[in-house]
């Protein structure tokens, strides 16, 4: 009882060991995916777009690399909203200055700036770091249905 212990029957576990790959850098193979933002819900579709941005829903996705893909956004100011986020949704920027707040409604900003609703939105679900703005300089947001990325042949995208 008093012997040495006999280590003959235990595996080499260090020739089994699991090894998970990383992807060393992201791929050039962008896709440019065409969104209308006519009639959808401003949330549902920030989700989705920032999904596309971040580059989830591709095979090859990696948290640490920006794997993401180009989204263009037509007819910003024709999203919708649901409840009465019209009147009580508030935007918040500061000059700097002492007393210098500005806040808008949802409502006004839709009138001045649509773009930068859907923007802002976005710009919220992605990461808070310097890859989470390489993600989002692949944003691409106009309040009318023209574009200027006709060249690159973008692919309708349903959220």
């Amino acid at each position: 009882m008093g012997g040495e212990a006999d280590f003959s029957q235990v595996p080499d576990l260090t020739s089994s060991v699991m090894r998970t790959a990383f992807q060393q850098r992201a791929t050039d193979e962008r896709k440019w995916y065409l969104v209308d933002a006519t009639d959808q819900r401003l949330g549902r579709m920030a989700a989705g777009i920032a999904h596309h941005l971040r580059g989830k829903h591709r095979p090859d996705y990696s948290p640490h690399l920006d794997t993401g893909d180009f989204v263009v956004v037509i007819n910003a100011g024709k999203v919708q909203v649901t409840g009465n986020k019209l009147a009580a949704k508030l935007y918040h920027r500061h000059s700097g200055y002492p007393g210098g707040i500005h806040s808008l409604t949802l409502e006004q900003l839709l009138q001045r700036q649509p773009t930068r609703v859907i923007s802002e939105a976005v710009r919220g679900m992605l990461p808070k770091n310097p890859l989470g703005r390489a993600m989002y300089r692949k944003l691409k947001v106009y309040a009318g249905a023209e574009h200027p990325h006709q060249a690159q042949q973008p692919e309708p995208l349903e959220l």
